[in-house]
């Protein structure tokens, strides 16, 4: 749930316009049509668990020092009951409303009235108004990268704040953490349900349905309308979970993708880290190597989101999955408050690192960060180049293979299987996995909430890698099989 990858098809294509059929759409644009009982069940255990158990981990740090096993430990034995701890959870409080309204307003306005120009100085940069992908429609949004932008004048702020003015305390978040979440869950529901009536009601552009549906009618808003009536009625929880529509916009430029994924979640991810470092500094005197460690790796994560925003208006989240709570409550409750563990966990438990462990931790993060990002800006320069590259200092291996459109037509297209893609398909994959763990390891061993993180993203990234690989089969079909045997693995070179 907001994990921020690539779609890992290594390709490039020929040029031409492509239509898609409804096999082919079916298959690649990020939902199931037909839902079987198991992704129904799944999904419907995800609507009424997940809420939960983001509560029991803020919780079980809150009344139990982060201790996973002893609430469960005192409800069996009678030591506790539900209603004691839930009496002992602070509610939502004006405070926290207040804060949240003013943090969420202040990231729409500078979302949409601050045109970006930190392309205009940085070297290297990408903003401003950019080109996403094409949609089922063949439509191409734009959108105002200006991410980076954002996220420096709110940091810049906090520290001005910190240190300066003292209009508030650095420790604010920490110390209204559980009311915020009251008031995450409420803005997470709400932009939920408004998308879900949004996509029946008024669509931001129905010819995607249009197409999704396989009609051939020209008639694309009556074929669009039967899209909708006839695919969005056999299962309400699996359309309010995946979503319904593909790009749901307010005017020009509000897009709930870009916005839920990047503004409120990942920009307050490192806020988040500072108010607990500072909330540790405020109790104990000092901030530990380990704190510093979860910020320092964290960050970089996070300005690497941002400086790279533009890349990320080319993932499986903008791509292929479409605006559902999956998306705006997972980046409003799920994101901030279960990525953020490892801070919260040392808030409670201040570990202090012995130096070569903690440089181990750093170089493993920073091996986990190189991975990833070498590889992406590797299959990034292949495709940009049609393959007239050099992949470590080589021309780069390919693969030829080919696909056919709706149109009949066929299309030629190259698979990368030089550099981090000859040593397993989804190494992108295992370079972020190398820098969760080490985020997990900066905690120590003395508890497995911290470690949530690492199990979570294991299980998002292979459920991902299997996705990917099962929307490639089917668009190359023989020349997939071709690929898959000049590299066996998918994540890991010789296990997995």
């Amino acid at each position: 749930m907001a994990a921020k990858s690539q779609s890992n098809d290594p390709k490039t294509k020929s040029p031409g316009s492509v239509t898609f059929s409804k096999a082919a759409t079916q298959g690649q644009w990020g939902r199931a049509w037909e839902v079987d009982w198991f992704s129904l069940a799944s999904v419907i255990f995800l609507l009424l668990f997940a809420p939960f158990i983001v509560y029991y981990f803020i919780m079980a740090c809150d009344q139990y020092s982060c201790s996973l096993t002893a609430p469960l430990a005192d409800i069996a034995t009678g030591r506790a009951r539900l209603s004691d701890i839930w009496a002992k959870t602070p509610p939502v409080t004006t405070k926290a409303a207040q804060i949240y309204v003013a943090w969420v307003t202040f990231q729409v306005l500078l979302y949409m009235l601050l045109p970006d120009i930190c392309h205009k100085f940085l070297p290297g940069y990408v903003g401003g108004v950019q080109e996403g992908a094409m949609t089922p429609a063949g439509i191409v949004h734009k959108y105002e990268i200006n991410g980076l932008q954002a996220w420096l004048i709110t940091h810049l702020l906090w520290f001005v704040n910190s240190y300066l003015l003292a209009c508030f305390s650095p420790t604010v978040i920490f110390d209204n953490w559980i009311p915020l979440l009251w008031c995450a869950n409420i803005l997470g529901y709400a932009v939920s349900t408004f998308a879900m009536i949004k996509g029946y009601f008024f669509p931001t552009d129905a010819r995607d349905w249009y197409v999704l549906s396989g009609r051939s009618s020209p008639r694309w808003r009556v074929g669009a309308f039967f899209c909708y009536l006839g695919k969005f009625t056999g299962s309400f929880f699996y359309n309010y979970m995946m979503g319904i529509e593909f790009n749901p916009r307010i005017g020009k430029w509000f897009d709930f993708k870009l916005f839920f994924n990047g503004r409120p979640g990942i920009i307050a991810w490192t806020l988040i880290n500072l108010s607990f470092a500072a909330k540790q500094r405020e109790l104990y005197g000092h901030v530990t190597n380990s704190m510093v460690l979860v910020n320092v790796l964290q960050a970089i994560y996070v300005l690497d989101f941002f400086w790279n925003e533009t890349w990320y208006l080319k993932t499986i989240d903008i791509c292929h999955d479409h605006f559902g709570w999956y998306l705006g409550w997972g980046d409003c409750v799920w994101l901030p408050y279960l990525y953020t563990l490892q801070g919260l966990y040392l808030v409670y438990h201040p570990v202090q690192l012995p130096t070569r462990y903690s440089l181990g931790v750093l170089l493993l993060g920073l091996l986990g960060y190189y991975i990833f990002r070498m590889a992406n800006h590797q299959k990034d320069l292949f495709r940009r180049t049609d393959g007239r590259c050099l992949i470590w200092g080589r021309k780069p291996k390919v693969i030829e293979c080919s696909f056919t459109s709706a149109d009949e037509q066929k299309h030629r297209s190259k698979l990368l299987v030089s550099g981090f893609w000859g040593v397993a398909r989804h190494f992108n994959y295992t370079g972020d996995l190398m820098g969760s763990l080490a985020y997990c390891l900066a905690c120590g061993g003395g508890h497995l909430l911290p470690y949530f993180y690492i199990i979570y993203m294991a299980i998002l990234l292979t459920h991902r890698c299997l996705r990917d690989e099962h929307r490639c089969a089917n668009k190359y079909g023989r020349d997939w099989e071709r690929y898959t045997a000049a590299v066996p693995y998918r994540l890991l070179p010789g296990i997995f």
